[in-house]
């Protein structure tokens, strides 16, 4: 199953998750998102500078306003693309 980096913030994503299979691991910085197949971020911390680095090639889900049935629909949304 695919490998999730979750932010540690959204236990309620992260449960939601390991209950469909997936494999869910913490996302505290930037080299968490290396191996994984698709991040989900909250977008508290949005980058206010405006830079941005890019770390990874998997997809990244802002779940703001979204609920963890949400965002399981959209992980499984993007990986399957």
């Amino acid at each position: 199953m695919a490998k999730i980096a979750v932010e540690e913030t959204l236990t309620d994503v992260q449960q939601a998750l390991e209950e469909k299979g997936y494999q869910v691991v913490p996302f505290r910085q930037e080299a968490d998102a290396k191996d994984c197949d698709c991040c989900v971020i909250s977008g508290v911390d949005e980058n206010v500078m405006g830079v941005q680095d890019i770390v990874t090639e998997a997809p990244v889900i802002d779940c703001r306003g979204m609920d963890a049935n949400q965002v399981c629909e959209e992980v499984e949304h993007r990986l399957s693309r």
